[in-house]
């Protein structure tokens, strides 16, 4: 049994019903376990348990957010060296185009020496139907890879 880790933030629930869609697209990989967990409430154990990973943040400013940031300063040091190459992806709920956060998480992932495995998913304004499907297939996707030992 593969499993996935879905950490996200979000505090107007754009970016949790994004990682929802995310998670239920992934259980369709029946020999997956996934996990969908709030980054506040996440923690190494989370990214040490996880055969790969998808990040899910709100643009909040032009930034990623803070409650991801925590999470990425909580476990930096003590998963260092523990998760090389485990695949991940990137859900963005933007107000403007997306791509600083990108960027500032991309950097912080490197650092993680995570591989990404998918183009990020940035959805641009309040997530509809079509948005949520989008969100869905890239859960599936990545589930379907670690299932199929892809990745």
């Amino acid at each position: 049994m593969k499993r996935l880790a879905i950490v996200y933030h979000s505090q107007s629930g754009a970016t949790r019903s994004l990682a929802l869609a995310a998670a239920a697209g992934a259980r369709l990989e029946e020999d997956v376990e996934v996990r969908c967990v709030p980054a506040l409430e996440a923690d190494t154990a989370l990214l040490l348990w996880a055969d790969g990973i998808i990040f899910g943040s709100p643009e909040n400013l032009g930034y990623l957010s803070g409650g991801l940031k925590d999470f990425f300063d909580r476990t930096f040091y003590t998963a260092a060296g523990k998760v090389d190459n485990k695949p991940y992806a990137v859900l963005i709920s933007a107000g403007n185009d997306g791509s600083n956060a990108l960027r500032q998480l991309q950097r912080i992932v490197s650092g993680y020496h995570l591989k990404a495995v998918a183009e990020p998913l940035i959805v641009k304004g309040e997530p509809d139907d079509d948005a949520r499907e989008r969100a869905g297939e890239l859960g599936q996707t990545l589930a379907a890879g670690l299932s199929l030992g892809i990745f």
